[in-house]
Parts: structure tokens; sequence; C-alpha cells
């Protein structure tokens, strides 16, 4: 096979994370759910920065697809993210992070704030996400590039792209592109909460248009009606080839052509689990 000049084209929503370390007592004074990710508005965000303004923070590229981009670029892998940001401190932000962590650009600008995200880690290595997209909920069709995807092996994107009507549009159009393409079409669901919204519409995709998937057991658990993974392990293998199933300290089920595969953990000490399931 004729080797594509690039390995990944990714769509997601490119956010800066605000990084804060908290504690529970913090998480309880501002009615935050420990370990959950809180769609906010600029507003609630402002009162969470207040509520933080004399401790540290740091400023880092993610986003969930994003996230996997850097990881593959950190391992050799030469990888695109899609996405759009403001024309902002933000924006010049990430694109100097992304270039410095190696991701190639497919990143947009428009008259927007560039979406943000702010990331309370407790000490246990627990993050909660407030995050505000700002600019990503814009993407559209018209900023998928062709061109790049279509000499693409891989197309990635997750289901927090189905956050606006105009990035599923985007989505559907590069799905339409790989299928032509012959690309291989990966995706992630995301996020409990985004497979509870999008279920059966998640399951129709998957059959009919994805080639890998990616899912923790909390949303496999959603997308089958099952806590017992294994069970609905074999409802995902009727209806894609090859899966990687997230088990947290259990590790990870790996499925391929009808073939589970079961890679144990590595243990280590927790830090911050920001982009772990990326």
């Amino acid at each position: 096979m004729k080797t594509r000049p690039l390995s990944i084209y990714g769509i997601g929503n490119p956010l800066i994370d605000i990084v804060i370390q908290a504690t529970d007592d913090d998480l309880n004074a501002l009615n935050l759910d420990k370990g959950v990710m809180h769609l906010v508005d600029e507003i609630r965000q402002k009162e969470i920065i207040n509520y933080f303004k004399n401790c540290n923070t740091k400023y880092f590229p993610g986003g969930s697809a994003p996230n996997t981009m850097l990881a593959c670029a950190g391992l050799g892998t030469t990888s695109l993210i899609a996405g759009k940001i403001g024309q902002d401190e933000f924006g010049d932000i990430y694109l100097r992070q992304a270039e410095k962590f190696g991701v190639l650009s497919g990143l947009v600008q428009g008259c927007g704030p560039t979406g943000s995200s702010i990331i309370l880690v407790t000490s246990d290595g627990e993050r909660t996400m407030n995050t505000h997209l700002g600019m990503c909920r814009e993407f559209s069709e018209n900023d998928v590039d062709a061109g790049k995807l279509s000499q693409s092996t891989f197309f990635y994107f997750t289901g927090y792209m189905w956050d606006t009507e105009s990035q599923k549009a985007a989505i559907k159009k590069a799905i339409s592109i790989a299928k032509e393409n012959n690309v291989q079409i990966v995706f992630d669901v995301a996020d409990p909460f985004a497979v509870d919204r999008n279920k059966d519409e998640f399951l129709i995709m998957i059959e009919q248009d994805v080639d890998v998937v990616f899912a923790n057991y909390a949303e496999l658990a959603i997308l089958f009606d099952s806590e017992n993974v294994d069970s609905s392990a074999d409802e995902l293998m009727k209806i894609v080839h090859r899966a990687g199933i997230k088990l947290g300290e259990k590790g990870s089920l790996v499925l391929d052509d009808g073939k589970k595969h079961h890679l144990p953990p590595q243990p280590i000490s927790a830090i911050d689990s920001t982009g772990a399931g990326d």
C-alpha cells in the first residue's frame, strides 16, 4: 500500500486548558460534580476564575481530539488537528503550543472567543472540567480541508462534535470524503453525556460508517443498556470490526475481527487525569 503524506486528520474542539489545583471543598463551594465535564458560559467561567484568583494557573492546548493528536505526534505520527479558534490571545497561544508539540495545523480563526476549559485538579489526580466552547461551536463543513483529509490514512473525531448542527454537518462531510478516498474512520464516543444524548445516532453511524471505535466502560454501558462489559463488547463487535474499550484501573479491551484481547494496566501514581481517556 502506498504511504500517504498524512497519517491522521483529526477534527475536534481546540480548547485552551486553564489548569488549577483545587480541593474537594473548593468543588463543593462551587457546586461542581467531581470528575465531570460541565458546559458553562463565559459568566460562569469568570466566577470560577475569580474564586481561584490568588492561585497558580497553567495554560495548555487541549480538547479531546487535539489531545489525541498531540499524543500521536509525540509518538512520531504525522498528525493534523482541524478546528476553529478565535482571533485573540488564547487563539495565538493555541497556535504556538500546537506547533511546539509538533502537530500540523488545520485550525481556522473566526470572530469570537477561543474555546477554553477551566480544569480543576484535586490531590487524587481527578479532573473536573468547566468548558466554554467559544468558536469551536462554529466549525462548519466549509472548514474541512478535503485535500488533506483525502491524503490521510486515518480520519479521527469524537462525539463532542455533536454539540451543534454546524459541527455535525462538518463531520458528515468529512466522513463522506474519507469513504470516497479509502481513509479509515476512527470514532471516539467521547463522554457519557454525549452518548446519552445521541445514542441512537451514534449506533447507526458506527454500523454504517466507522472502522474503529473507542469508548470507556461507562459509555459502552449506555450504548448497549448493560453494565456487563463482555456482553456489551459482544454487541459492539456485531456492528464494527475493531474497537478499544477503556476500563480504567482494569486496563483495556481490544476487539479485533471478533476476537477480544485484554491488556492489563500499568501501575502508576496519579497526578493529573486530564486527557487520560483521550
